[in-house]
């Protein structure tokens, strides 16, 4: 993971409503579902596909910040990514089937798992594109 010294928030209200203080409104933040129904996001999405998205820093950034530039006054966005980079950090087949939907390679014996999964990872490598997404998006 990147030791990065990121530049000071221009808006904490969402941290400090974590916390547990007090905040003169109540924080509002969209997840990466937010954007779908974004005319921009659908046109972006058409030029690139989901893990491509997630799976590049500069892309994830963008669609994660989609919504934020449409709605200024959202106060944070979680990151563009999926659950399924996990599987596939794993070294799992996963695929977005337009239309279907997520298609994993199902572990259906115990045994599978040690011809269908690495165990050997190193995750903070597997998984730098997402920190260094967030690192830009933080930016």
């Amino acid at each position: 993971m990147m030791n990065v010294n990121f530049p000071e928030l221009k808006n904490d209200t969402i941290i400090r409503a974590a916390y547990g203080e007090k905040t003169s409104y109540v924080p509002v933040w969209v997840m990466r579902q937010a954007g779908r129904y974004l005319p921009e996001f659908r046109e972006f999405r058409q030029h690139h596909s989901f893990f491509d998205i997630c799976e590049t820093p500069e892309l994830a950034c963008e669609a994660t910040m989609l919504p934020i530039r449409r709605f200024p006054s959202i106060d944070a966005a979680i990151i563009f990514s999926d659950i399924l980079v996990i599987p596939k950090a794993l070294g799992m087949d996963v695929q977005m089937v337009e239309g279907v939907g997520p298609v994993v390679d199902a572990l259906e014996t115990p045994s599978q798992i040690k011809t269908k999964v690495r165990t050997e990872n190193n995750i903070d490598a597997e998984l730098d594109y997402l920190y260094k997404a967030i690192t830009l998006t933080r930016h």
